[in-house]
């Protein structure tokens, strides 16, 4: 929704910011996305469908990691991620806690880097 909302190319600011990194997105996040967008209304399956079109960009490698056994997204995510970009406050604040750097969207308009990256 944020790049929609906001007009901000989130896949191009995230390139410009961390260039050495390649973008990935694994596959339980896709599949939440499209149960997402199956179930919800509004602004919430308005996001999600903004966010698929988004990870199947050419720029953007999906990669395939399960989830364990009663896993939840957000701690699979915090499992696997070295850099996580993500608006989610409580997510942010777990990633920081476990020393994961954190990219998100500042003041509308410019992505943000929290924690070392290199």
């Amino acid at each position: 929704m944020l790049p929609f909302q906001f007009k901000v190319d989130i896949i191009e600011e995230l390139e410009k910011i961390l260039p050495s990194y390649q973008l990935t997105v694994p596959s339980f996040v896709i599949r939440e996305l499209e149960g997402i967008k199956k179930t919800a209304k509004g602004k919430d399956k308005l996001a999600a469908s903004i966010a698929l079109k988004m990870v199947y960009s050419p720029r953007i490698k999906i990669t395939d990691y399960p989830l364990k056994r009663g896993e939840k997204v957000d701690d699979a995510l915090l499992r696997i991620s070295k850099v996580l970009c993500t608006n989610d406050r409580e997510l942010k604040k777990r990633a920081r806690s476990k020393g994961i750097t954190v990219v998100y969207l500042r003041q509308k308009r410019y992505m943000a880097v929290e924690g070392h990256s290199s």
